[in-house]
């Protein structure tokens, strides 16, 4: 079976890429959309119900097939299991 690889070239201009503090995540009947955003100022009190209103700027969105999702996931846990161990690895460094 012949293997797929990908090989990802990132622009310059694109190398520092976008900082965001959350992440809303959101579908339609045919892709699912990652918006990335950051926070547009302080949150302020909703003048009916009290509540803390929290205005966010998006800075990048992504759409991505059905088919991609469970790889997003995938990487990520991958990517996240490695954090975790270089952290405990640091930790125990530190000790």
């Amino acid at each position: 079976m012949t293997e797929h690889r990908i090989q990802i070239n990132v622009p310059t201009d694109e190398l520092a890429g976008s900082y965001a503090d959350f992440v809303q995540a959101w579908h339609t009947n045919d892709y699912f959309v990652l918006d990335y955003a950051v926070w547009a100022n302080l949150p302020v009190p909703d003048p009916d119900s009290g509540d803390l209103v929290h205005n966010a700027t998006v800075v990048s969105r992504v759409r991505i097939p059905p088919a991609q999702v469970f790889e997003l996931m995938k990487a990520l846990n991958t990517q996240l299991d490695m954090w975790e161990k270089e952290q405990a690895a640091k930790k125990q460094n530190e000790a």
